[in-house]
């Protein structure tokens, strides 16, 4: 079932300023539940999903919803035949032709940007052992996908030896190949903007379950590296399209995994031409939300305005 809002809760999406943090409520509702905002190459669209389905947002305005202020956006489906209910994995070609998205059935599909009939892109997997693909990030030339992949190690395997790898997934015929293959949790795999890494988070650096830590590895899966140590749970790293900065979501310490509804922190980092500058990271934004935040790539062609999702609470628990 696709995540619906609690009683007295909105869903917001924000434009954020990565230096100021400074936000723009762009869309707001208390009937709709959506997520993992990316921002087109073009720069005049949003890409959310909600209720399982895929939308896109003027990021310039448009008509109102319901005569509401102007910061309330009117959501546009996004026609995606023959793909069975997705989840808050998608991401935007680099040329901004067509949307890659996760579907629930454990596959990846891809469709046009203005919406038709999807196309599967990932293979069958040997029968047993769970596969699931959660898309996360796409290569420069668009040729290939950054994608977790869940699965049991065996066929017979309980089902809580679930492990997730990264592995780069090729658009054109769904051929696999892992970068990471062991029992460490990875998540939120991404490459940087000029193909050289693949940003992740990660639990290979504690004994500590569910402290996942910011780390980055090269697409042959050789050169891993933490990028800092942090009190905090960190996860989805996004570097910026000039490599001038990371944003990423951080959970209070002791977290597991990445839950609904939780008081996180948006952070950024400074980059030099891409490198990490750790000593730069530090918070810019609180909010109410979590999972659906920045689940995604959600920078502005600019490299200073970034999209995310928040999920205000009337009253708190």
């Amino acid at each position: 079932m696709p995540r619906t809002l609690l009683p007295g809760q909105v869903c917001q999406i924000l434009i954020v300023d990565a230096v100021t943090g400074e936000t723009e409520v762009v869309f707001e509702s208390g009937e709709v539940l959506v997520e993992a905002p990316n921002w087109s190459p073009d720069g005049r669209w949003l890409v959310v999903n909600g209720d399982g389905l895929l939308w896109r947002l003027r990021v310039d305005g448009g008509a109102a919803q319901n005569g509401g202020e102007a910061g309330d956006r009117v959501l546009e489906p996004v026609e995606i035949a023959g793909v069975p209910e997705i989840n808050n994995d998608h991401c935007i070609a680099p040329d901004g032709s067509s949307i890659v998205v996760s579907a629930k059935d454990g596959h990846l599909y891809e469709v046009p940007f203005d919406g038709g009939s999807g196309r599967r892109i990932t293979r069958e997997h040997p029968d047993g052992r769970g596969y699931k693909n959660y898309l996360h990030g796409v290569s420069p030339d668009g040729s290939t996908l950054t994608v977790i992949v869940g699965a049991r190690p065996t066929t017979t395997s309980r089902t809580t030896d679930w492990r997730t790898n990264v592995a780069l997934v090729a658009v054109a015929d769904g051929a696999t190949t892992f970068v990471t293959d062991d029992a460490h949790p990875d998540d939120g795999a991404e490459f940087s903007p000029d193909g050289a890494w693949v940003w992740f988070n990660t639990e290979r650096f504690t004994t500590e379950a569910g402290h996942a830590q910011l780390a980055r590895i090269r697409p042959d899966g050789s050169d891993v590296s933490r990028i800092l140590v942090s009190d905090t749970v960190d996860w989805f790293p996004h570097p910026s399209p000039d490599q001038s900065r990371l944003v990423y979501v951080a959970y209070g310490a002791g977290t597991l995994g990445h839950p609904e509804n939780r008081d996180v922190v948006l952070r950024v980092m400074k980059l030099d031409r891409g490198e990490p500058l750790p000593e730069t990271a530090r918070d810019l934004l609180p909010l109410f939300g979590g999972q659906g935040t920045i689940n995604v790539a959600g920078w502005a062609p600019d490299s200073r305005r970034f999209a995310a999702a928040a999920y205000p609470l009337a009253t708190r628990p």
